[in-house]
């Protein structure tokens, strides 16, 4: 491979001027940049082509089984086009695990949208501080919008098998957890068992979910006090199930400087920058969605526990010398707090659509 870590710049231009020739200038010559570190499936931004393209391949090195789905990935960023949830217009999906002309995995290509992702405070600057409010509020409509998408009707009838999903995620994890061990976490083996132990009746609603909610997985577009969801993005654990695991999912990441206590995490949503409560983004949730929500404290422990669970992976490729960009050597401090922050979640009776 050349030009960046996982991507042939020569090949991709190549598959191209075979495969889409129409999206190719005159010269064929691409350039490549990684724009998300590695810690998950690696995105790409092309320039060169006729407008600017993005590719999605896994990860380098070690690979959990059922985790960097690029076709799932593909499939269902294609079936939500013309719905009322924006996402990136897709271009193809590519096998080049034999031929390793471009990538040497199974890869995606789609449209690159403009705009930022909020991912640290110091990008709220360019926003108001009634316009990140009305983005937050946004943010939880958008993922009731998601979960009111009937998946037959986007043929995604049998993208996931509702009945029994909470159970299966927890299996699921569990297999991802131990194919990570490289250390003792007694605090993430507890809370797992808690999860287990407390686990909700099924509620009957079972909707696409995406899997990793959240504010850093978004595009945001529009003027300074009128922000907008342009896409959503990062769609490789989408599934049929429960909805209530990505409002877990968007809690956790909502308070995420708070839940880690200042060991590496960052988040643009901070206090005094506008940005409302998740009380607040669970009740615009609701009214969107017109669902009455439970008390949401088990799904917020999930949601640490599998975050956990995602980060050990990452710290297991660090170790073994497998990820690419920066901030890895501090991805395995994060696995504590958040196992922490899950048991006591459920260790207590909560109230409140917020809890």
């Amino acid at each position: 491979m050349t030009d960046v870590p996982g991507l042939d710049c020569a090949g991709l231009s190549r598959w191209l001027a075979a495969a889409h020739p129409d999206l190719l200038e005159r010269d064929g010559a691409l350039s490549a940049r990684v724009i998300a570190g590695g810690r998950s499936n690696l995105t790409y931004r092309v320039d060169g082509a006729r407008l600017p393209l993005v590719v999605r391949r896994p990860p380098l090195g070690h690979v959990l089984s059922s985790a960097h789905d690029m076709a799932r990935e593909h499939r269902v960023i294609s079936a939500l086009a013309g719905s009322p949830v924006p996402v990136p217009r897709t271009v193809d999906l590519v096998d080049d695990s034999t031929a390793a002309e471009v990538t040497g995995t199974v890869f995606f290509v789609m449209e690159h949208v403009d705009g930022a992702v909020l991912a640290r405070p110091e990008q709220n600057a360019d926003w108001t501080p009634a316009g990140l409010r009305g983005l937050g509020l946004e943010l939880a409509e958008t993922l009731a919008d998601l979960h009111a998408v009937d998946p037959a009707a986007a043929g995604l009838a049998d993208f996931g098998r509702p009945a029994g999903y909470l159970a299966r995620q927890l299996a699921t994890w569990r297999r991802q957890y131990d194919a990570s061990r490289s250390r003792e976490m007694p605090a993430l083996d507890a809370l797992q068992d808690a999860l287990a132990t407390r686990l909700p009746a099924d509620h009957g609603r079972s909707a696409v979910v995406h899997g990793d909610y959240r504010l850093d997985n978004v595009i945001v577009a529009g003027p300074a006090d009128a922000p907008r969801v342009a896409a959503v993005l990062d769609w490789e654990m989408a599934t049929l199930g429960d909805p209530l695991v990505d409002l877990g999912m968007l809690g956790l990441y909502w308070d995420i400087n708070a839940v880690t206590d200042g060991h590496g995490a960052t988040s643009a949503v901070v206090a005094g920058a506008g940005y409302p409560e998740f009380d607040e983004l669970a009740d615009a949730y609701a009214a969107r969605s017109g669902a009455v929500l439970p008390d949401l404290g088990w799904y917020r422990a999930f949601a640490a526990y599998k975050l956990a669970v995602i980060l050990e992976g990452i710290h297991y490729r660090f170790r073994a010398g497998e990820t690419v960009g920066e901030g890895f050597d501090v991805i395995g401090d994060l696995v504590e707090p958040l196992a922490a922050d899950g048991l006591a979640r459920t260790s207590r009776t909560t109230t409140g659509t917020g809890a």
